[in-house]
């Protein structure tokens, strides 16, 4: 005979001092398990939005990132004619050579830290639908004029329109602000590429993009690439390129996010088996009554490891409650793949909410466990006894 889940739940209300308590150790475990969770996902969301199936990133094997690649000119002219390579209008080839540096900048507040500066073509922009002007105009190909991304424009100092920047021996000067939506690319500073790599001295360029003809065509265009004997290239489907960027920052997180929810959750778990254990010692003549009127082992155990569970299970829904309006904070962390300020939002999945209520629900099982087993071993004569 089995007891129903409404006289475990009756018993939660009945101590609900004691059951706020343990249910608010729990969401805050969850909070913090499932934060570092969203800005994880927040991270490689913003990362993998950035790039696109139809276009190819080509760079130098063996980098890591855009900052360290490098690629010759009469590479990139090879790359240019192949025949995978989409035509756009005027028929011009849909294709942009550009170079990646890194420049530090003021914060606003204090410290200063790293933005990527793109040298960037006339057919960059096409290449990126989601780049759009919000502010000023499109910097002129040939001049030291720049554009930055609104990330960049509200963390940074110097920024805003007709601000100017002193790099690379030159003052350039901000004629347009854009927004590229939850992307990296929000968090760049565009230029004409020609100037950009004059300013640095750079006599070659970091990366390739370009627009398949065909979305089935990678593979040709990655074999092209990769085994012609001129290059040294590698290509990678631009999605696919991002991703991997945010493995490495995303990896971590997830670590230092499973790492502190560990220890926090041992003072949680301690909390919900203090609890049940107070609940067996208040109940002791309850089981000695439910014995008597013929209810297993096995009921009782039921009984007080659904108690324990329902805290996990409350304490889950309420951190996931109050993490969710994460989601409207916007971020900014440095990329550790390119060492560069990225801004991002906290991302909230239905993966995340499964692993944090799957977390909780764990917490209350282990806490609720060892009194429950006390709870059904308990003798019925002592049990009444003690009535």
């Amino acid at each position: 005979m089995a007891i129903p889940l409404s006289y475990s739940m009756r018993n939660l209300w009945k101590r609900r001092l004691t059951t706020i308590l343990t249910v608010s150790g729990m969401a805050l475990v969850v909070f913090v398990f499932a934060a570092v969770l969203m800005m994880a996902a927040g991270l490689q969301k913003t990362l993998v939005e950035t790039g696109s199936d139809d276009n190819v990133v080509v760079f130098r094997k063996g980098s890591t990132s855009e900052v360290m690649s490098g690629i010759e000119r009469r590479q990139a002219s090879i790359v240019e004619m192949l025949p995978q390579v989409a035509i756009g209008g005027e028929g011009r080839r849909l294709v942009a050579k550009e170079v990646v540096v890194l420049i530090a900048l003021p914060k606003r507040g204090a410290g200063n830290s790293n933005v990527v500066v793109r040298g960037v073509q006339e057919a960059s922009i096409p290449l990126r639908p989601q780049v759009k002007l919000v502010a000023g105009r499109l910097f002129r190909m040939g001049s030291s004029e720049i554009i930055v991304g609104n990330s960049i424009a509200k963390g940074f100092m110097g920024v805003g329109l007709q601000g100017t920047l002193n790099w690379g021996m030159r003052k350039w000067t901000v004629v347009g602000i854009f927004d590229a939506g939850n992307t990296g690319v929000s968090s760049e500073i565009w230029g004409d590429v020609d100037q950009v790599m004059q300013a640095f001295r750079r006599p070659v360029y970091s990366s390739l993009i370009f627009r398949l003809n065909n979305p089935a065509a990678f593979p040709a265009a990655k074999t092209a690439i990769e085994t012609d004997p001129r290059l040294t290239l590698e290509a990678k489907r631009e999605k696919r390129y991002y991703l991997d960027q945010s493995e490495m920052m995303a990896k971590f997180l997830r670590i230092l996010g499973l790492s502190l929810t560990v220890i926090f959750s041992i003072g949680a778990i301690i909390g919900a088996m203090i609890t049940m254990y107070s609940a067996v010692a208040n109940r002791i003549g309850e089981i000695g009554t439910m014995r008597a009127l013929g209810f297993r082992r096995r009921s009782i155990l039921a009984a007080f490891l659904a108690e324990s569970l329902l805290l996990g299970a409350i304490g889950g829904g309420t951190g996931l409650f109050f993490a969710s309006f994460m989601q409207f904070i916007t971020v900014s962390t440095v990329n550790f793949q390119t060492f560069s300020e990225l801004a991002f939002k906290f991302t909230l999945t239905g993966r995340i909410v499964l692993q944090a209520m799957a977390f909780s629900l764990v917490m209350g099982f282990i806490g609720g466990m060892l009194p429950a087993l006390r709870a059904s071993r308990m003798k019925i004569v002592d049990a009444l006894r003690a009535v």
